[in-house]
């Protein structure tokens, strides 16, 4: 009959136990010959797992299955975490490190889970620096207690089984936002000589919107010889503004070619979503040339383009 554990000793901190059946999430560690490690391992300490990764760091599962002296667990089973230098530090090199901590018991098929400090603590992580890089439970099992195969710990003869949750914040982050009518939402442009125009292209100045650097792109004569009898229009962002991978800005915008003589304005809606492999968007048939010369351009053979924002998304990266 399996017996009941009694409260597992504490040194300076508080140890919570409960039985489940979840595996560990980050590293496992499975002793064959637990009475041959208890020999070798009687007077150099714990024995070290491998190198694993976890947050962006390298960790090592350590076990003192004889008791850690250093820790007043001479008594009791020790087990810890320590981190191994593989990334920078932040600004005062600690880090917040929510740590928990597992024994198999084979004869009820049952996990006895370990979580080190109050709830609150174990929430808000444990820290981990260059002064203090390795934390963990001073006194898991009393000695008797986890070497006693009635009780489970040590199952098929001589083997035991650890494990470890090692959850790290995570220290990138994106803030999304959408603005509806942003301030200063408008930006016209004049091209003046409309019939003159040479050049297959013409790019506006810049303008401000939503944090971003935009420009208007003008084709008086199509986008290509398939769009020759058209005006073509497009919103880009403006060049030298860099994107990330997979960042996206949406816009939902209104695009005009202004009537000079009244407010029959030829107008245009969209919403696109800019990123990396798409940073324009806009019409290659705008308007045609033949109806553009009769309504849309002054005396002074000009055009007036307008681009309106309604909604502009911004995202701030940490």
């Amino acid at each position: 009959m399996l017996k009941k554990e009694k409260s597992c000793f504490v040194s300076d901190s508080t140890i919570t136990s409960k039985f489940g059946d979840r595996p560990p999430s980050t590293y496992s560690m499975k002793i064959q010959n637990l009475s041959q490690l208890k020999t070798l391992f009687s007077e150099t300490g714990g024995y070290k797992s491998r190198t694993f990764s976890s947050g962006k760091y390298n960790w090592r599962l350590v076990i003192y299955p004889n008791g850690n002296e250093k820790d007043n667990g001479t008594r009791a089973v020790d087990e810890k975490s320590a981190r191994r230098p593989k990334y920078p530090s932040n600004r005062n090199g600690t880090h917040q490190v929510r740590i928990g901590r597992c024994v198999w018991q084979r004869s009820s098929q049952k996990i006895m889970e370990l979580s080190c400090g109050t709830r609150d603590e174990y929430v808000e992580g444990k820290q981990f620096n260059a002064l203090r890089p390795v934390r963990g439970f001073p006194q898991v099992l009393p000695l008797d207690t986890f070497n006693d195969p009635k009780n489970g710990y040590v199952f098929n003869g001589d083997q035991c089984e650890f494990g470890v949750d090692v959850m790290v914040p995570l220290t990138n982050s994106e803030v999304v936002s959408f603005s509806q009518k942003p301030s200063n939402p408008k930006f016209s442009w004049t091209v003046n000589k409309f019939s003159k125009l040479k050049e297959h292209r013409y790019i506006s100045s810049k303008f401000l919107i939503g944090g971003r650097n935009w420009v208007l792109e003008l084709y008086p004569k199509g986008y290509n010889a398939t769009y020759s009898t058209w005006l073509s229009l497009f919103l880009h962002l403006a060049e030298g503004e860099k994107m990330k991978t997979g960042e996206e800005i949406y816009t939902q915008c209104d695009l005009r070619i202004l009537d000079p003589f009244g407010c029959n304005h030829m107008t245009r809606k969209f919403d696109r979503r800019h990123n990396i492999s798409n940073s324009g968007w806009g019409w290659c048939e705008f308007v045609s040339l033949a109806e553009l010369s009769k309504a849309y351009l002054d005396k002074q053979v000009s055009l007036r383009v307008e681009i309106e924002f309604e909604v502009v998304s911004t995202t701030k990266y940490s």
